[in-house]
C-alpha cells in the first residue's frame, strides 16, 4: 500500500522509527519498550503492546535493514510475542517529489503452518486494513 504525505523524505523516514511519538498516531498502542540504547539502526529492537480485539498483545520488533532516508525493514518475530508463531516482515520504502513523500509498505507473513496458516490467510485482509489505518493515521499526524 502507498500513502503520499506532505512532509520531507527525512521527516517521513524518522517518523516511522520515532517510538516516543507513536502514541500520537498508532491505533490501539498501549506502550513501547525499547530493548537497546542509542539511535535507531539495524539491530535495534523493541516490544510493542497494542490493544487488539479487546486484549493486549505484545510483539517483538527488530530493525533488519536501515537505509536512511529511503528504506526500513522491520521484522516481527511471532515466536517472541503474543502471536507465538510466524515471522512478519514490514518493508517501508520512501520516495519524494518536492514537498511530498510517498511511503510504500509491503508486508509479508512467513512461518505459519497447519491451522495457523489457514487462519493467517483468513486474517490477511484484516492485517492489511490495520496497516492501512496506521499509515492513514501517520499521514494525519504528520500533516497537522
Amino acid at each position: 500500500m502507498k500513502r503520499t504525505i506532505q512532509v520531507s523524505k527525512q521527516k517521513a523516514f524518522n517518523s516511522l522509527l520515532d517510538l516516543d511519538a507513536a502514541n500520537h498516531w498508532m491505533q490501539g498502542l498501549v506502550r513501547m519498550e525499547r530493548l537497546d540504547d542509542g539511535p535507531m539502526k539495524a539491530g535495534s529492537e523493541w516490544k510493542e503492546t497494542r490493544k487488539m480485539f479487546g486484549k493486549e498483545a505484545t510483539e517483538h520488533f527488530e530493525v533488519v535493514e536501515f537505509n536512511e532516508p529511503e528504506k526500513i525493514v522491520l521484522r516481527c518475530d511471532g515466536t517472541k510475542g503474543t502471536t507465538g508463531k510466524g515471522e512478519f516482515i514490514f518493508t517501508y520504502r520512501i520516495t519524494s517529489s518536492g514537498e511530498y513523500s510517498e511511503i510504500t509498505l509491503d508486508g509479508e507473513i512467513k512461518g505459519l503452518t497447519g491451522l495457523t496458516k489457514l487462519f493467517g490467510k483468513l486474517m490477511a485482509g484484516t492485517f492489511k486494513k490495520a496497516c492501512a489505518k496506521d499509515l492513514d493515521a501517520l499521514k494525519d499526524y504528520l500533516e497537522k
